[in-house]
């Protein structure tokens, strides 16, 4: 029998991809916005996808869906009220846990594991979420639903076969610890073999005005065309790649030159710097894809969680 997976802000499904690809079916995906439902769709055919505000989900509407309770349930609340990439973010770390709409979606994830009570819960954030007052208060939600020992498991995507550092928190009821590959995926790897000619879907090219092209051409390898002020410092974009070297971590706002030639990476190929397969498609505008790419766990990443998770607790 399948252990049964339920992804709650599923996005484009990269968190989906690891468990998926290690023989888990997943049974429903859910996700308010309605581009992340049909790229989800698309991609994942025999799945129910709910295109919903999970704040008027419960744990029997789920279960009513999929016959069942689910055995695992995974997800990625927004991340936007915690990072520090956020100038915006609340002062307060408790704030933005339980004043932030967005942090309080946290807090539905959790309510969710409570209504479901699933074997296996992997909830996906960035590392601020494990700041004392905030590690000390999910450790409380979730104590209230029956979930006593909660483990904090900080992996980086680039032990795992990702072609960029990307550091993320993996909030668990169990220790999570896959073995690392061993070998570091570099830039030129998934790009040497791509350009604007390669038919592949997500693949179109979009070449600068000529002032913005002169400026691109005297950015060299690793320097950035643009700076903006995050929370505690300036967060460079327009990146040139270094082809030798891992990409920087891939934000739903990121945009990269391409290492040799004077324009931005296609979606497709932004898409490779995130470790998803060719086959995976994109829906909505360009912008939506960029953000549905820079915002989903790398599949190199969620692949190795999974088979640990299969290997070690089923």
């Amino acid at each position: 029998m399948k252990y049964t997976v339920v992804d709650l802000f599923s996005g484009s499904g990269g968190f989906s991809i690891g468990f998926r690809d290690t023989g888990f079916k997943i049974a429903m995906a859910i996700d308010s916005d309605p581009s992340c439902g049909k790229t989800y769709k698309f991609n994942f055919p025999s799945t129910i996808v709910l295109v919903e505000d999970i704040k008027d989900i419960d744990g029997k509407d789920i279960a009513y869906f999929i016959s069942r309770k689910p055995d695992i349930v995974i997800g990625s609340p927004p991340c936007e009220p915690f990072t520090g990439a956020n100038p915006k973010r609340e002062k307060d770390p408790l704030d933005r846990l339980y004043k932030d709409p967005q942090g309080t979606l946290v807090l539905d994830f959790i309510r969710l594991v409570g209504e479901l009570k699933p074997r296996i819960f992997v909830m996906e954030n960035v590392p601020a979420l494990n700041t004392s007052e905030i590690r000390e208060s999910i450790v409380k939600e979730f104590s209230y639903i029956g979930y006593s020992q909660i483990f904090f498991n900080l992996l980086r995507a680039e032990d795992y076969g990702t072609p960029s550092r990307r550091t993320r928190l993996f909030v668990s009821n169990v220790v999570l610890k896959p073995k690392p590959t061993g070998k570091k995926v570099l830039v030129r790897d998934v790009l040497d073999d791509i350009s604007c000619e390669t038919d592949l879907p997500n693949n179109s090219c979009l070449y600068p005005t000529d002032r913005k092209l002169k400026r691109m051409a005297r950015i060299v390898w690793g320097k950035a065309l643009f700076y903006y002020q995050g929370a505690l410092k300036r967060i460079p974009n327009y990146i040139r790649l270094d082809p030798n070297d891992l990409a920087p971590t891939v934000l739903g706002s990121s945009r990269f030159l391409h290492p040799y030639e004077n324009r931005l990476l296609t979606v497709r190929e932004q898409a490779r710097l995130m470790g998803f397969p060719d086959n995976h498609v994109f829906f909505g505008d360009r912008d939506q894809q960029y953000n549905q790419v820079g915002e989903a766990v790398p599949p190199p990443l969620s692949y190795s969680i999974a088979l640990y998770v299969r290997e070690n607790y089923t």
